[in-house]
């Protein structure tokens, strides 16, 4: 055992001396540094009180997936605007008073659950700083603007929210248009300003993030500089231009915070549909609309003043027109909301709007705006008002005839919209069962034009008397597609000759179905007929159905306007007679943009009077083809007051 011991301490010796590093020291493990902490950012205050709300495609919705429409009013921070109630930017009287009015607003019974707030440049200007124009920015001061933001908007802003309102803050002032300016540019001064504003509104700790407050971007821009260079409101030109303005100050806005932003349109905030090809990019974006009696083609009594509408209107199909043509374009795909509508009676000079409420589907101004906004499904809206005390001051006691005021007329919009806020807040009181279904305005049968558009106006009569109009509600099928097609809110656009039948069900809370059916007949695009020939779709012209002479105003233009779309993608050729010598430089055009200024296919007359148009080849002034699967205008353009006699339209 020993001798095995042994053995085994020599072989240990032996291995121990053949190795090298045996002899070196041995080195201690150094510990590795430690890690300084890092200082983690705070997390963000959650300031929202109110249920979210978020943009999901063309509505807005809360944390249920419900979609929501917002109804409210408007507050200015003017002491011009609130009886003058405060002096020398007193900002507790200012906060007093107005705190005061929300409160009388709340107790006379408004059903409001937003307010559209002016961060009015009152505060914000540098008084040292000459002046320029009404509610400009050329004054605008950071300082102040920083200080008042804190001390009086942000504090305003928490008492409405506690009051269950969302608010919708509206940058200072107005967009440039007058003199000095012809509008707004980009990269102009004004984008600037707008750019500053919001980079400071979206980053204050109670605004940030905070899902009660929301952004409308600009008020009221007219035109913008396309990129043809040209000031406008409608172009292509002007709306590429558009993207790009907002765009950036949506970019900005971005990079700080996701609240909801609603971007302004063009011509006061009424043309909007350029955006549809010229789309603003991001989450959480809707459009801010304006609505006034006139615009659109709706009812007024006398013009608003802003060059973009007239005292003229023919109820409700106009201004549904109208409204599907310049804003529907955007309402398919993201939610509206109207920051700036009103009416009342001309007497009253109570209000921007003259007009009166009306009736839904016939006259006036304000029945007919609710209607199209129900039927559209995702419109919010507003009273726009600079007299709180008024809204304070409102006692739900009908008036009487003869005795009316402006607050208890049916005809302006304080009692209306009283009581239809009241409705969409606590839902609408159906006295039983409809004692019939009407297609208001509608015989047995009707003739449309190809390319034409009408409008059903389905309303429900109760046994006492009541009635509702419940379009948005019924099922509305055509029995020939192929013909007649039927869109959303009963809009029926006429797609090629032919018959088709129209049938209308309507189920009652009951369970019950109700059900209307009109004949409908498609016939020829050129229909040569006064209830359908406009001679004045520019310049004031005239036309006879008998002896077919059109006559137009100096460089007008009349003919057919075809609101739906006309298709002639299906034919190779149109040709055009006319009954007399050209003495006035006539030509044939055809536009495939819905918009008059834009560049159609010109074919001129010279010493013939037969023009031959190639369908399928036509090309504008500027070589671009013009497509014939919708063709929006058609008509002949003269120098004017001549006679033109149209002897025939022939399709091929």
């Amino acid at each position: 055992m020993k001798k095995i011991i042994y053995l085994l301490a020599w072989i240990g010796l032996a291995l121990a001396s053949c190795s090298d590093e045996s002899s070196l020291p041995i080195q201690p493990e150094i510990p590795a540094e430690p890690e300084t902490p890092k200082d983690e950012p705070a997390p963000e205050k959650d300031y929202h009180q109110l249920p979210v709300l978020h943009v999901e495609g063309r509505y807005l919705k809360n944390e249920k997936g419900e979609t929501v429409n917002l109804h409210g009013f408007t507050q200015t921070y003017s002491p011009f605007f609130n009886d003058n109630a405060w002096t020398n930017y007193d900002v507790q009287s200012c906060l007093s008073y107005n705190k005061r009015m929300v409160d009388g607003i709340v107790a006379a019974g408004w059903k409001f659950n937003f307010v559209r707030m002016h961060l009015d440049p009152y505060w914000s200007d540098d008084t040292s700083k000459p002046f320029v124009r009404y509610e400009g920015h050329e004054r605008f001061s950071e300082t102040r603007f920083r200080k008042y933001l804190d001390e009086l908007f942000v504090p305003m802003a928490e008492y409405f929210v506690s009051k269950g309102m969302y608010v919708v803050m509206r940058p200072p002032g107005v967009c440039p248009n007058e003199a000095p300016y012809q509008g707004i540019e980009v990269g102009d001064s004004y984008q600037q300003f707008l750019l500053n504003v919001w980079d400071i509104v979206s980053q204050h700790p109670k605004v940030k993030n905070n899902t009660d407050i929301m952004f409308e971007l600009a008020n009221e821009p007219v035109n913008i500089k396309g990129t043809d260079g040209a000031y406008g409101s409608t172009s292509d030109a002007c709306f590429a231009n558009a993207k790009i303005y907002f765009q950036s100050i949506v970019d900005k806005i971005r990079s700080h915070c996701r609240n909801i932003i609603w971007v302004p349109g063009l011509a006061y905030q009424s043309q909007y549909a350029g955006y549809a090809t010229h789309r603003i990019e991001g989450d959480n974006i809707g459009f801010a609309v304006h609505c006034y009696p006139g615009w659109y083609g709706s009812d007024a009594e006398k013009d608003s003043g802003e060059g973009i509408g007239s005292s003229t209107g023919g109820g409700y199909e106009p201004f549904q027109r109208g409204w599907d043509t310049q804003v529907g374009p955007v309402a398919a795909i993201a939610p509206i909301m109207v920051t700036e509508i009103d009416w009342a009676p001309l007497k009253y000079d109570a209000t921007w709007g003259k007009s009166i409420t009306g009736e839904a589907g016939g006259k006036g101004f304000g029945a007919n705006f609710k209607y199209i906004a129900d039927n559209a499904g995702n419109v919010s809206w507003l009273f726009f008002t600079t007299r709180s005390h008024e809204l304070a001051a409102f006692k739900d006691v009908p008036g009487t005839e003869g005795n009316y005021t402006f607050l208890n007329d049916p005809e302006a919009c304080p009692w209306a919209m009283y009581h239809w806020f009241k409705e969409y807040a606590e839902g609408v009181t159906v006295n039983g069962e409809p004692e019939r279904l009407e297609l208001m305005g509608e015989q047995a049968t009707r003739s449309l034009q190809m390319g034409g558009v009408h409008y059903l106006k389905v309303k429900a009569v109760y046994k006492d008397g009541t009635s509702r109009m419940v379009t948005a509600e019924a099922t509305i099928n055509s029995s020939d597609e192929q013909v007649l097609k039927v869109e959303p809110t009963g809009k029926l656009v006429a797609v090629a000759p032919g018959n088709a039948t129209v049938t209308v069900t309507y189920r009652t809370a009951a369970g019950n179905s109700m059900q209307q059916t009109l004949q409908v007949t498609v016939v020829s695009p050129f229909v040569l007929t006064e209830d359908v020939f406009d001679p004045s779709i520019w310049e004031e012209g005239t036309f006879d159905e008998t002896t077919r002479i059109l006559v137009t105003g100096k460089y007008g233009f009349g003919g057919w306007k075809y609101p739906g779309g006309l298709d002639l993608s299906g034919y190779r050729r149109l040709t055009v007679e006319l009954g007399n010598d050209n003495e006035c430089g006539v030509s044939f055009r055809l536009f495939d943009k819905n918009d008059y200024w834009t560049k159609p296919a010109t074919y001129d007359f010279g010493q013939t009077r037969r023009v031959v148009v190639d369908l399928q080849q036509m090309k504008d002034t500027d070589g671009n083809r013009v497509d014939p699967s919708h063709l929006y205008i058609v008509g002949f353009w003269s120098t004017g007051g001549k006679p033109i006699v149209i002897s025939s339209m022939k399709l091929e």
